[in-house]
């Protein structure tokens, strides 16, 4: 599937690098990207949502390191998770290091990070260098979009590149664990149970 979208994927992390925002597909919805290291991009982003900042943003990366580099430490008990779950759609919420934007940071001082198990997902991450903002593609309050062209009719001119990824599964989101000393708490339910979480902490691994 990457190489078929080669030169689309190019395009879309030129507009990346260059501030812009773009749609994309993930393993459940289409999403809307931006450099999630970029404030004016940031900005963008709430801009074309109508979203309210203090609201934070999940972050796709590429890969493990690349989303852990995110955090000021990493939990063993995350880890254990991330080695069950990624690529997939499991969010972790990780301490944010120093130099995350705030508008990524949720009140308890985390950020939410994923690596997506759609190939379109991470290879924009990989080629940016730096996690993709991961928020649905739609308007605040709208439904989440499985097809390109609902993502196109909400969005329109507002994103510069929109990334064909065909009719996506849909279903539940991502489910957003928090991580902490404290152990694992369940943010938002979604796609994989608090049953195959709690499984893949027991001694003996993912049950």
């Amino acid at each position: 599937m990457v190489e078929k979208n080669r030169a689309a994927i190019r395009e879309a992390v030129a507009a990346l690098a260059a501030g812009e925002a773009i749609v994309y597909p993930t393993e459940t919805f289409y999403a809307l990207g931006v450099d999630a290291l970029s404030l004016r991009a940031l900005e963008r982003l709430f801009a074309i949502k109508g979203r309210e900042p203090g609201k934070p943003v999940a972050l796709i990366a590429a890969d493990a390191a690349m989303a852990f580099a995110a955090a000021r430490e990493v939990p063993a008990e995350a880890r254990v998770l991330a080695e069950a779950f990624w690529p997939g759609p499991l969010t972790l919420v990780l301490p944010a290091r120093d130099g995350i934007p705030a508008a990524l940071i949720g009140a308890g001082g985390g950020v939410g990070v994923r690596v997506s198990s759609h190939p379109i997902a991470r290879a924009l991450a990989a080629g940016l260098g730096r996690p993709v903002t991961a928020t649905s593609a739609n308007l605040a309050g709208a439904p989440p979009a499985v097809e390109l062209d609902a993502a196109r009719r909400a969005l329109g001119a507002k994103v510069k590149v929109f990334v064909e990824g065909g009719r996506l599964a849909g279903g539940a989101p991502s489910t957003v664990v928090a991580m902490g000393r404290a152990g694992m708490r369940v943010l938002r339910p979604g796609a994989i149970s608090e049953r195959e979480l709690a499984g893949a902490l027991k001694p003996g691994g993912r049950s």
